[in-house]
């Protein structure tokens, strides 16, 4: 049977309403004003005539001598049944008329008072809105089933559960492991659960039992719901699939109740694998104090969720995958052991692992021998598997645009550039001294990045608008697990090197660097509040890891204290900012150089800055990590970047800027002020 379509209704109407119109007017009748009509009386044409009091017209019908001399030439048509309609002035003077015609005998037919026949009006006023009522109940019943996961039982059916079936026989669009690049170790415990699947009895023999639960825990895009996709491909067992969020709904009780046919449905297909994608949506902590005694339908979707995973029945067979980048919100009793026996963490992609995922990627791209994956690998530090994907779809994009048959390795950079950067403003307008300004500011993030040891190597340096940028400096942020205070001073300066530029050599400061400005406070402040990395405050933190915020509305330290912090913070500032200042006075030649080359160039590279300062003397933590590998071919450091005889130099459509003149840390991987735990 075809879908019910609200189409349908307003089809029928208007056939309905056609079909009364052309049935009503089967018959024509001729239509005339009142004074003829009485010369049609006097006349003697008239044989009969029907009133409508309620209408205020008659029809008449004419007698067959007469016919041709009221219709004239178009009598044939109302040969059959001769009629006239009238419209009288009112019943009283009609009846006056027709009395005194009728005592002159000039009208001697019948006179007959009828009710109105019109049955438009009859549909209109009674049968439709009837009908209205009706197909209205039908279309808001299929909706609601519809919103509320209803099937066949449609508003009846809004407590079932509106997770995906993927049964074994299910081949459509099927990803298997070997479709997963990296993530050795998360790889490595989810095919465990399945081999577990497969074979249970190689576990169940030496008294083993399969976890209950396992949550997949990691940023955005690093291939959490991937792994999950690969499980119910591998997996040779059902497995249902949904949101945390199909589980909420504006009726109260009706989470509780689809997490109940959930897991019927899971029993009765058991074993199995339950995936719930997003679980921070029905897994938050609960609060510990309701909001005035209202019923909390999340509490109450959660509490359903605990009882069904670990309570007193029994789920054997039912493993319960789930997936979220928020893990530090959820529920206690969620995460313990019994429901989630293991936490399988996914991280970001290292550069050996980039270098898999571009493998992966690359598969369907014709690529040509320019493209080499160790330098892509290179270029994406913190890149997540999501974010790769994209960088390779962008380049086959451009490349299809320039008309070439083949994507080539300026075509991944130029993607690089566009994700990151941003669109490039050509029509941007800038002035001579504003174009000096950004020169000299970028030049000196430049230089201070290039003599100091801990700083970010540096790709490029470009002054073409792209975004809201107006120029950049371009590095490569070394992914360190450890960072020490060096490392972040270090950054630090560089960081401040174009505000120091433009007071040395411009003798004026502008609002380029405001977003300078505020990721060196962000550092400084967490050097002294979190990291214990201050000398009047060593070895205090008062970072909250939990996210719980046990504090409250109240900071966890004194007035006198917070002071004290801010003085520490602009105590690192200030000595950054000298620091800053004194490298570019000792540099104070090459600087200059530099910002004249790229005022001219509006873009130089790495090489650029080798001509004039010399061979820098530190090499990068990923081409150290890259060669204890194998990986990389001796080469010199930054080797891999664009040559400027590859590189248009006058080309804007291939230079990449980011967020008003500040240097770019390419994508997510701002290694800010420490490892791992900076993230949170």
């Amino acid at each position: 049977m075809p879908k019910f379509n609200i189409s349908w209704i307003y089809g029928i109407i208007i056939f309905i309403l056609l079909g009364s119109y052309f049935l009503n007017d089967s018959n024509p009748i001729k239509e005339i004003p009142y004074s003829t009509f009485e010369e049609h009386i006097k006349a003697g044409y008239i044989e009969k005539i029907e009133v409508f009091p309620s209408k205020n017209s008659l029809e008449a019908k004419i007698n067959k001598p007469a016919i041709k001399k009221v219709f004239g030439e178009k009598s044939e048509l109302y040969e059959k049944d001769p009629k006239i309609s009238v419209r009288i002035p009112s019943i009283e003077e009609f009846s006056k008329f027709i009395t005194e015609a009728k005592k002159t005998n000039i009208y001697t037919g019948v006179v007959d008072y009828k009710a109105s026949r019109d049955y438009i009006e009859v549909f209109l006023y009674s049968v439709l809105p009837f009908l209205l009522l009706i197909f209205f109940f039908v279309f808001m019943s299929r909706r609601m089933s519809g919103q509320m996961g209803g099937g066949s039982g449609g508003i009846f059916s809004v407590g079932k559960s509106k997770a995906q079936l993927f049964d074994k026989g299910n081949t459509v669009n099927k990803i298997t492991f070997k479709d997963v690049a990296g993530l050795a170790e998360a790889k490595q415990e989810i095919e465990e659960i399945v081999s577990f699947l497969k074979n249970p009895s190689k576990y169940t023999e030496l008294g083993g039992k399969i976890p209950k639960g396992a949550l997949l825990v990691g940023p955005p895009g690093t291939g959490k719901t991937l792994l999950a996709k690969a499980v119910a491909g591998e997996a040779d067992v059902p497995f249902f699939s949904m949101s945390g969020s199909d589980f909420v709904e504006m009726f109260v009780g009706v989470g509780a109740s689809r997490v109940r046919d959930l897991f019927r449905q899971a029993k009765e297909k058991s074993p199995c694998i339950i995936f719930i994608d997003e679980i921070d949506a029905v897994g938050r902590a609960r609060g510990k104090n309701p909001n005035m005694g209202s019923n909390d339908e999340r509490e109450n979707t959660l509490n359903q969720l605990l009882t069904e995973m670990d309570g007193f029945g029994s789920n054997s067979g039912v493993i319960i995958l789930a997936a979220t980048n928020r893990a530090d919100i959820l529920d206690k009793a969620l995460l313990r052991a019994g429901r989630f026996d293991r936490q399988i963490h996914v991280d970001l992609p290292d550069v050996n692992e980039r270098k898999e995922i571009f493998n992966v990627h690359l598969r369907p791209i014709k690529i040509n021998e320019t493209v080499d994956v160790n330098f892509l690998a290179k270029q994406t530090p913190g890149f997540s598997g999501a974010d790769i994907a994209n960088v390779c779809n962008e380049a086959a994009l451009i490349a299809a645009r320039k008309d070439k048959t083949f994507v080539e390795k300026q075509d991944f950079l130029d993607a690089v550039d566009r994700i990151v950067g941003g669109l490039e403003k050509k029509t941007k307008i800038t002035t001579k001294s504003e174009k000096k300004s950004i020169a000299y500011h970028e030049a000196g993030h430049a230089t201070i990045s290039w003599m100091l040891e801990h700083a970010n190597p540096l790709v490029k340096v470009t002054i073409v608008p792209r975004g809201e940028a107006l120029g950049a400096a371009w590095y490569l942020p070394e992914e360190r697990q450890l960072t020490n205070r060096d490392h972040i001073l270090d950054e630090m300066c560089s960081t401040l090197g174009g505000r120091a530029a433009e007071e040395i050599f411009l003798k004026q400061i502008s609002t380029g660097a405001i977003n300078d400005l505020e990721r060196v406070t962000k550092r400084a402040y967490a050097m002294v509040a979190y990291f214990g990395m201050s000398e009047k405050m060593p070895n205090m933190s008062y970072y909250d890891s939990s996210g719980n915020s046990d504090y409250g509305f109240t900071k966890p330290y004194s007035e006198k204290t917070a002071e004290l912090i801010d003085d520490e913070a602009k105590g690192i500032v200030a000595t950054e900012y000298e620091r800053a200042i004194q490298i570019l006075s000792e540099n104070a030649v090459g600087h200059n150089k530099l910002a004249e080359l790229l005022i001219e160039r509006e873009v130089i590279f790495a090489e650029d800055l080798e001509n004039v300062f010399g061979k820098r003397q530190w090499t990068s933590r990923s081409d150290e990590l890259m060669a204890q590998n194998g990986d990389v071919e001796p080469k010199e450091l930054n080797d891999g970047n664009e040559k400027k005889s590859e590189l248009p130099q006058s080309n804007k459509s291939t230079q990449p800027t980011q967020n008003e003149s500040v240097e770019l840390e390419n994508k997510t991987a701002e290694t800010d002020t420490t490892e791992k735990t900076d993230e949170k």
